[in-house]
């Protein structure tokens, strides 16, 4: 201990804590503290000599819980604690492009530390309302059912609400590789945050981002499932401070990814158990919504700055129940949601997107002549009817069958598979532009009589429509 503490002298100036009272897993509780500070990052140093850090999840007079960060093994009671009177803070540069950290924001890839640039908290500063720019210019994902119907504009907060066991993580890596912003000169860039992934799964992420040459614009920070729990609320927190240096100050737009936001609300409901907080619905903590917003509230564009946060998290409905605390308090801060279907899923349709439930609320300001192309949006009201009376029909011709079914009905069903198949329906590594998505939604709306095109004006159905155009 004698050797310790010197060893404590040289690391650490100031005040050092002697002993922790116990260790129960990845908690620490250390007596006899004074003016110690709730999420205040701590430095341990145990008796092998290793430094690890923590942060401090509640305090009272005299007494403080830290929650120990990274690998715990070896740690024992007889160690030296060190209360740092600071957040947890990151160091920003551009050398983090094309980078992979932990939830610690340690490097994985074999790089060294980030050690230019500045370093900034990772909670961040509450944009101001009256700073805030209306979003309305469209992003590119290259997935056509999205770019079409829901489209994702530069700002805005679109959720995809899955289920266990539907490729929703396939989806994430997809989009990651593909978005894209339209424009000469426009600068693009990726923040991948990876929230309790199973090693598999880190394992698949890793592998799409470095075979796809997606890395190079991207900046993956990835905690799993076996880190400790408050890694996972650090990681979005982190991925968003990165997103903003790059979007703020580097005038870059930016598309943060978030992948699984359930297992961050999971973590939330841990950590607050183990303070001894009083629980809200289902156990989750009262101030839920209030933490969420701490999170998705950080997306958007500010007047005066170049470039813009977009946030496009994901999450697994427990049960498939919308109702639940985590899908319904994401529902009212966010602006739409993107459903994914395990019907689809069953019948080989990638990706399975339920299209009827699904909305983005800002879709009309982003798209449209100068933004996507005249017709996009008379084209993607126009699928929706259709496809929702095609549904109708499905649904009748199951009891009736189809010979029960009108000459009409059986148009509109018709119409309902071939949407399904050919415009829904696309392969993993197929990136398509918006003029070849709305180009394809016309040769699924062919297959309606031209009557049947009741909500696009008919001066776009004479330009558009492969009739005419074939003429």
């Amino acid at each position: 201990m004698v050797e310790l503490a010197r060893e404590a002298v040289k690391r650490y100036p100031g005040k050092v804590y002697r002993g922790a009272k116990e260790i129960r897993g990845s908690l620490m509780i250390v007596d006899g503290v004074e003016d110690a500070g709730y999420d205040e990052v701590v430095r341990i140093l145990g008796k092998d000599g290793k430094e690890r850090f923590g942060r401090v999840l509640e305090t009272s007079e005299g007494h403080a819980v830290v929650q120990i960060l990274g690998d715990r093994e070896g740690l024992e009671t007889d160690t030296l604690v060190k209360f740092t009177g600071t957040t947890f803070k990151i160091r920003v540069s551009e050398d983090v492009l094309g980078r992979m950290f932990n939830g610690r924001f340690e490097p994985i890839d074999g790089l060294p530390p980030v050690v230019a640039g500045e370093e900034r908290e990772i909670s961040g500063e509450p944009m101001n309302p009256v700073a805030r720019v209306y979003p309305y210019q469209f992003i590119q994902t290259g997935i056509s059912v999205i770019d079409g119907m829901f489209s994702l504009i530069r700002g805005q907060k679109l959720p995809i609400f899955s289920v266990s066991g539907l490729p929703h993580n396939r989806v994430a890596a997809q989009l990651a590789r593909q978005a894209t912003v339209r424009g000469e000169g426009e600068s693009f860039a990726v923040v991948f945050a990876g929230i309790g992934l199973r090693n598999t799964e880190a394992e698949f992420f890793i592998e799409q981002f470095r075979e796809t040459g997606a890395l190079e614009r991207l900046v993956a920070i990835l905690n799993l499932a076996n880190d400790p729990a408050v890694e996972r609320l650090m990681t979005p927190r982190i991925a968003l401070t990165v997103a903003e240096y790059l979007a703020f100050d580097l005038g870059m737009h930016v598309l943060v990814i978030m992948s699984d936001m359930t297992n961050y609300c999971e973590a939330l409901r841990e950590i607050s158990t183990a303070r001894g907080e009083i629980p809200g619905r289902l156990g989750y903590p009262g101030y839920m919504y209030s933490d969420l917003a701490t999170i998705y509230e950080r997306a958007g564009i500010v007047k005066g700055k170049n470039g813009s946060i977009t946030l496009f998290p994901i999450l697994t409905m427990p049960g498939g129940d919308l109702r639940h605390p985590i899908p319904d308090l994401t529902g009212y801060i966010t602006e739409g949601q993107i459903f994914l279907s395990r019907e689809l899923s069953a019948q080989g349709i990638y990706p399975p997107v339920n299209v009827l439930p699904s909305l983005s609320r800002l879709m009309k300001s982003g798209i449209g002549k100068g933004k996507t192309r005249e017709d996009h949006r008379y084209v993607a009201d126009q699928l929706y009817d259709a496809y929702s009376r095609g549904v109708k029909a499905r649904d009748l011709a199951r009891i009736i069958g189809e010979v029960g079914l009108s000459k009409r009905m059986r148009n509109f069903l018709k119409f309902a598979e071939e949407f399904e198949r050919k415009f829904v329906n696309q392969g993993f590594y197929e990136n398509r532009s918006i003029e070849e998505t709305l180009d394809l939604a016309w040769q699924v709306l062919s297959i309606l009589p031209e009557e049947e095109l009741v909500r696009i004006p008919k001066r776009l159905i004479e330009k558009y429509h492969p009739k005419y155009r074939r003429g």
